[in-house]
């Protein structure tokens, strides 16, 4: 009897103002085979965010509760707010073979990669890939340049942005940033040689 490949998980980590998430974006809308994995928070949707679409939206107490009961794959305190990844939400799209790009910090992606060891479905089947800032300086910029956040929010994304740089060695692969579109064909080189 045919098996079935189990589908690729794709996990990109970087700071904040890294710019993770747009060619995390771009890599959904352009390359064909490959889904978002949807993950959960704990924070107040922003405007034209769905729940179940951008993120599944939870009260603190559900998402304690779902913690409880096992139903995560990794989950993390981020910015005051808890994040994490339903194994629900991977688990069914990997089994029939889809490939899943999952956009978390690195604390995240260190649960991801211990609790990839021991399950069946993940073991060989993660690939870590952190996007690296060219400079301290020039991340500073980009957050500045957001204009999105006040100048103490700012600094505090800086500090854990040096400290989340110290994780870079534990990625498979590390992004040096450049421009949007050398940061996107590095993604996808790296999906690629991967399938």
């Amino acid at each position: 009897m045919f098996k079935q490949e189990s589908g690729y998980l794709l996990i990109v980590s970087g700071p904040a103002g890294s710019g993770k998430t747009t060619v995390c974006e771009r890599m959904l809308k352009e390359v064909p085979g490959i889904e978002r994995a949807v993950t959960s928070t704990t924070r107040v949707p922003r405007s034209g965010e769905v729940d179940t679409v951008d993120y599944y939206f939870f009260d603190r107490d559900t998402f304690q509760a779902k913690i409880d009961a096992g139903a995560f794959y990794e989950y993390a305190h981020v910015h005051n707010k808890l994040y994490g990844t339903l194994k629900s939400e991977v688990q069914a799209k990997l089994a029939v073979g889809i490939d899943l790009l999952l956009n978390i910090d690195v604390q995240g992606a260190a649960q991801m990669r211990e609790t990839a060891q021991n399950d069946p479905l993940l073991k060989g089947k993660v690939v870590t890939i952190f996007i690296m800032p060219p400079t301290v300086e020039v991340l500073a910029a980009r957050l500045r340049g957001r204009a999105t956040d006040a100048e103490d929010e700012i600094q505090r994304r800086m500090a854990v942005a040096v400290e989340e740089m110290q994780c870079s060695k534990h990625y498979d692969h590390t992004i040096l940033s450049g421009t949007r579109e050398e940061d996107f064909a590095a993604l996808v080189a790296i999906y690629e040689s991967t399938r």
